[in-house]
């Protein structure tokens, strides 16, 4: 690669990706942090030798530094929980990551017929318009007023991609991305079903009623959980089904646990916002999950099955059947190295079998 056809940008978008300092890359190519500041700020142009260099310490071929810059995920098209509190370095590499992440799904996208996108918009104000706004968009996409079933089908049918950034930081639970094909981000690779679940409806929240928003504050938190809840227990049957009484009936609630995959904390939250059961039989019940050591792992989280993505690793498993060797060639259009693109992007690599895919090559369609 000619030296002059070098963008500091790229050199960046690799390093924050992989949640490198300066220093450290500095030490991985015998360069000084101010040299390296020098060229991802276009101030001087590399040596090849030193091109090659960074690649290979990367994970990138050498071509990528010197790729167009695409349009990155910028932070305002990404919902953070405690955004004020999180990290420069972490919005950082997630942003980096998303961009990664988007520029292979975006190829794949032409590859394959991906479901479309579907989430409605909903603007809301008040707690009521949150409520409103989680029956509307349990109608539609038809889901009707009982228990979801997989709420991870959910999202992906509605066309978000579900992916898993390891390494981001304890304090990410997990994040949304609002771009042409909306992703879900983890931190944490397999949490409790229950969850997993509030957070998937927590992110579809956001990516429903605060589409270009910043969010992260108090109020836009608090309405991604309220929406989450009212989403995941309608009101039309929640209030039909908890147990009323003076005192909290745990068997009951645990019961309604198992049958609507809720956490039993989320339940006797919902009950208190619907006015079912007072301030103090809400602090009872927290003051109870709190004492029985309940607050991280509650009783029945080990039955209920918890739920995997499944859009990226069978829309890999689809390309890979109609042309073997396609997702290679997809990542290595990005100007990433195999196991640097894995490592950064959370997808896992193809399973063998193909049965169950749901996606389909626009190629079976001419």
């Amino acid at each position: 690669m000619g030296s002059q056809a070098f963008k500091g940008e790229r050199l960046r978008l690799a390093r924050v990706a992989l949640g490198l300092t300066l220093d450290q890359l500095g030490t991985r190519v015998g360069a000084t942090r101010q040299y390296l500041n020098q060229l991802e700020r276009d101030m001087k142009p590399p040596t090849d030798e030193m091109c090659a260099a960074l690649a290979a310490a990367l994970g990138v071929a050498e071509r990528f530094l010197s790729l167009p810059a695409e349009a990155g995920i910028r932070s305002e098209q990404c919902h953070f929980r405690k955004q004020r509190t999180t990290p420069v370095s972490v919005v950082s590499q997630v942003l980096a990551r998303g961009t990664l992440l988007d520029g292979f799904v975006s190829r794949l996208d032409r590859e394959l017929d991906l479901p479309p996108v579907t989430f409605p918009d909903i603007p809301v104000e008040t707690m009521h318009d949150v409520e409103d706004a989680a029956e509307a968009a349990r109608e539609h996409w038809a889901l009707g007023t009982g228990p979801i079933k997989n709420m991870m089908r959910v999202v992906e049918n509605a066309g978000a991609v579900v992916s898993f950034f390891g390494g981001v930081s304890e304090r990410v639970d997990a994040l949304s991305i609002d771009c042409a094909r909306p992703m879900i981000i983890r931190s944490e690779a397999k949490p409790a079903a229950c969850r997993l679940r509030f957070d998937l409806g927590h992110e579809a929240g956001h990516l429903i009623m605060h589409r270009g928003l910043q969010t992260g504050d108090k109020l836009t938190e608090d309405q991604a959980n309220r929406f989450a809840s009212a989403f995941l227990l309608p009101r039309s049957s929640f209030v039909h089904e908890f147990p009323r009484g003076r005192f909290l009936d745990w068997t009951a609630i645990y019961e309604l646990k198992l049958r609507w995959k809720v956490s039993a904390a989320v339940i006797v939250r919902r009950a208190y916002d619907l006015r079912m059961i007072s301030a103090d039989q809400y602090r009872t019940g927290y003051i109870h999950l709190s004492k029985t050591g309940q607050k991280k792992a509650e009783r029945y989280d080990d039955v209920i099955e918890p739920e995997e993505p499944e859009l990226l690793p069978k829309a890999v498993e689809a390309l890979e059947a109609a042309y073997p060797g396609a997702t290679e060639r997809l990542i290595r259009e990005t100007g990433l190295d195999v196991e640097m693109f894995l490592h950064v992007s959370g997808l896992l690599l193809p399973r063998s079998s193909t049965d169950d895919a749901n996606v389909v090559p626009f190629s079976y369609y001419v």
